[in-house]
């Protein structure tokens, strides 16, 4: 396929990108995200933040959203993905990696749906009163809280993420939703051995309940580390087709663009606050170490990836399904 075909595949196609952890403040990022052509994103608000910090966090993108109004608009619902399209705006999904700011109370995702929060990802490394993180040392699947948490966001149609989460918990959330779920930013482990990538039985049962997994170009994931490349990551979005078929496969970036030193020691911190966690390494927090691949470093780079694709034989249905397409059924089925 010639790149200008492969081009217009991109241009054509509701790109979306199952994760971005990028420093929402920075205009180098806003102007990234303006020039990539990307129809929404599952913008993180949470990692460790509680109920106060959150609602700060939604308060902050409410202004983002006043500020950047012709480069960005709230997403609630499908239509709003399509609306965002068609304007040549970006839409924002308002996502969690962490539901530490439902503290012990289930009554507050009610709260949230309503401000906008649409994607939830139960843990986050470690254990809170859901259930228990991939890094976690014992993982004793959901809690009670848990279970219930699951049900409510089955109920409010709140898209339930699992990409941080540990095996056992993963398995459970998974049987117990009565709607599909998603690994938003993860690899298979059968891949790359890293703990925070998903084993096979996880992906096959992800697939059969309809759900979605997301690749994620974040280097640490993919085989060839802090040296990786677009075609290693497209090795990886390869892997996971082959491993679960073309219709339950998209990709989550995982981009950190413009992120500090002091985002990193946060992200990298037991519950937060005790940094180093005991399963962080402080040596990859060098300066210059790159967390996406060469050829994929932020978001305006992503018609490449369209490219990549083609090059791998890839029908240009296919292609649109793991920019985007994917993301949208799954959505749509979940969100309703």
């Amino acid at each position: 396929m010639e790149p200008q075909a492969a081009k217009e595949i991109y241009d054509q196609s509701i790109v979306i990108d199952g994760l971005n952890i990028s420093n929402w403040d920075s205009p180098a990022v806003i102007a990234s995200l303006q020039a990539s052509g990307v129809a929404a994103i599952n913008a993180t608000l949470v990692s460790w933040e509680n109920f106060l910090e959150t609602m700060i966090a939604i308060t902050a993108w409410h202004r983002r959203f006043a500020e950047h109004r012709e480069v960005l608009s709230p997403v609630t619902c499908v239509d709003d993905i399509l609306a965002a399209k068609k304007d040549g705006k970006v839409g924002v999904i308002l996502g969690w990696q962490n539901a530490t700011p439902l503290e012990n109370d289930l009554a507050r995702l009610q709260l949230f749906y309503d401000l906008g929060v649409r994607i939830i990802q139960l843990t986050f490394h470690e254990r809170n009163l859901l259930g228990n993180g991939c890094w976690e040392r014992v993982d004793d699947g959901l809690s009670n809280f848990g279970l219930d948490a699951v049900r409510e966001m089955n109920r409010l149609g709140i898209l339930i993420d699992l990409s941080h989460c540990g095996d056992r918990t993963t398995l459970e959330a998974i049987e117990h939703s009565e709607r599909p779920v998603a690994f938003t930013h993860a690899n298979a482990r059968s891949f790359h051995e890293h703990k925070r990538n998903k084993t096979d039985e996880a992906l096959k049962r992800l697939a059969e309940r309809h759900g979605v997994v997301g690749a994620t170009s974040f280097n640490l994931f993919l085989k060839a580390g802090v040296e990786s490349t677009l075609d290693d990551f497209v090795d990886a979005i390869d892997d996971l087709v082959q491993r679960v078929g073309i219709d339950h496969v998209g990709f989550g970036t995982d981009f950190t663009q413009d992120q500090p030193e002091a985002f990193w020691r946060y992200l990298s911190s037991q519950q937060g606050t005790k940094f180093p966690a005991t399963f962080f390494d402080p040596s990859t927090l060098q300066p210059g170490t790159a967390m996406s691949p060469k050829g994929l470093e932020t978001p305006e780079k992503l018609p490449e990836l369209a490219e990549a694709l083609s090059f791998r034989n890839y029908k240009a249905e296919e292609i649109s399904k793991i920019l985007g397409g994917n993301w949208l059924r799954l959505l749509r089925e979940v969100w309703m």
